[in-house]
């Protein structure tokens, strides 16, 4: 093996199933029990199936027999529950050396975007998939840039949204007002300053003020960040900007079905 690619090997052993569930294209991937091995491992793996709408078991008939020193190879995997989604994964092996390189897969790697931050990001939904896209290659930079313009462009639509559920929820009018200020910032900075003290509790996450929580990784600077770290802060937005969208609708929903609730129990024996 080459010095180059030597050094783009890590120093972990994936097994099989962990590499083949979660490690992105374009990396080279030591695997536990490969090297010098006649045969490829071909495990169940545990995917996202859109056709069930949940994690599955899937599983792939295709032989995992290497003939050759280098071999490039198709696995397809299909869910074991509905049998209609597959999964597609092309692989680079060398068995001597005791790595792989996943050179691609359809569909496209990563968990599925949520329906519910699709939702809140609107116009930038596009804006939003291109970041994803790039967060899964391994382009820290890159997808760092897509989110921050995603949060930016769409400040007004999250505020807009935690209004919402604000009133649903009868938070006292101070808050309310400063919520409605924050609309009229330009800056996503400014409006940030203007409505962090003012979020509900229910919509914190994990104790912490979702908006506090992107204003830190956005403020970073990331044009003197390696890519690695970039990465690591675009992981961060889309983690805490999903999370934000559930709770948003889940409040909202709560909400809804217990006025539905009050409604008919009022009308009984009125």
């Amino acid at each position: 093996m080459k010095q180059n690619m030597r050094n783009q090997v890590p120093k972990e052993y994936y097994l099989m199933s962990k590499f083949l569930e979660t490690s992105p294209p374009n990396n080279w991937v030591k695997i536990l029990n490969l090297k010098d091995a006649l045969f490829l491992e071909t495990p169940t793996l545990q995917l996202h199936c859109d056709n069930c709408n949940g994690v599955r078991n899937f599983n792939t008939r295709d032989s995992g027999y290497l003939e050759s020193h280098t071999e490039k190879t198709y696995l397809t995997y299909k869910c074991s529950n509905c049998e209609k989604q597959t999964k597609i994964y092309s692989l680079l092996i060398l068995p001597k050396e005791g790595i792989i390189y996943k050179l691609g897969e359809y569909p496209t790697f990563g968990p599925p975007t949520p329906t519910k931050l699709i939702n809140l990001l609107g116009a930038e939904r596009e804006t939003f998939l291109k970041g994803r896209r790039c967060e899964n290659q391994g382009l820290g930079i890159a997808a760092f840039a897509y989110y921050r313009r995603v949060v930016e462009n769409q400040k007004n639509k999250i505020i807009e949204e935690i209004i919402k559920v604000s009133k649903k929820i009868n938070v006292p009018n101070e808050q309310l007002n400063k919520l409605n200020l924050a609309l009229s910032e330009t800056q996503f900075t400014n409006a940030i300053n203007t409505a962090k003290d003012s979020l509900p509790e229910s919509l914190f996450i994990s104790g912490q003020n979702p908006l506090l929580l992107l204003y830190r990784a956005l403020s970073e600077g990331v044009h003197n960040l390696p890519d690695e770290k970039c990465l690591e802060l675009a992981q961060d937005i889309r983690v805490v900007l999903g999370a934000l969208a559930d709770r948003l609708s889940q409040i909202l929903k709560d909400n809804q079905e217990l006025e539905s609730a009050i409604s008919r129990l009022t009308k009984i024996n009125s």
